[in-house]
Order: C-alpha cells, then sequence, then structure tokens
C-alpha cells in the first residue's frame, strides 16, 4: 500500500513521566495515558538536549477501516533496523523515528514504494 508521507518540520521527544496522570502544562502534541504512566509528545524547543525524534505523518486519504496501513509504513522501517514510536490521530499516523536515521528511514520508504515529500 503506498502512500504520500510528509516529513513533519517539528522536532519532538518522548517523555515517560511515570506518576502523571495529565502534564503540568499544555505543550503537548500527543498523550498516552497507561498503568505504568504517562507518555507524552512534545515539540523541543531548539535549546533543549534530547533525543530528538522526526515525523512521516500520512495523507488522509484512507478510513479507519482500511486495513495494513501503519503495517505498510513501519515494516519497511523494521526491515532497515529503524526504530519508531508511533501515535494515531483519526485521519492519519505519526510514524517518529531517531533524528539521526531520518535518511535511512527516508530511502527505506521510498524503496518500499512511498512518496516521501518535506512539508512547509
Amino acid at each position: 500500500m503506498s502512500q504520500r508521507l510528509h516529513i513533519v518540520p517539528s522536532q519532538f521527544i518522548v517523555e515517560h513521566l511515570p506518576n502523571a496522570t495529565f502534564p503540568d502544562d499544555d505543550e503537548w502534541i500527543a498523550l498516552v495515558r497507561a498503568p505504568e504512566g504517562l507518555t507524552v509528545i512534545r515539540e523541543v524547543p531548539p535549546f533543549v538536549e534530547a533525543e530528538r525524534w522526526v515525523g512521516f505523518y500520512g495523507e488522509p486519504d484512507h478510513s479507519l477501516d482500511t486495513p495494513g496501513v501503519l503495517a505498510a509504513i513501519v515494516g519497511p522501517l523494521a526491515g532497515a533496523g529503524i526504530p519508531v514510536f508511533v501515535t494515531s490521530t483519526f485521519h492519519a499516523d505519526l510514524v517518529l523515528v531517531p533524528e539521526l536515521k531520518v535518511p535511512e528511514a527516508t530511502a527505506a520508504l521510498k524503496e518500499a514504494g512511498h512518496q516521501v515529500v518535506q512539508s512547509s
């Protein structure tokens, strides 16, 4: 399943807050609450030293019941040995890869038949 994927211009940080049920601020992109704590994805400011993640975001051209959409993206990345962190929206999946792996991820996705474009 070939998709058109946009590289999100922001960089992200993935945080684990083990004792929180909600972050202290509203500077987050996505939240996932689980028994072991809260996972927070937020844009990382340029001055913060942290592991940076870059997102690939698909175009919302499918419905929620379309099988294989996410697998078509993470499969080639797994095959290339690239770690991912995924969060989903109603319209598409945001697939995060470590910043240093973006060139390899882009190549793996293109080789799998996806179109990868830089978002502005």
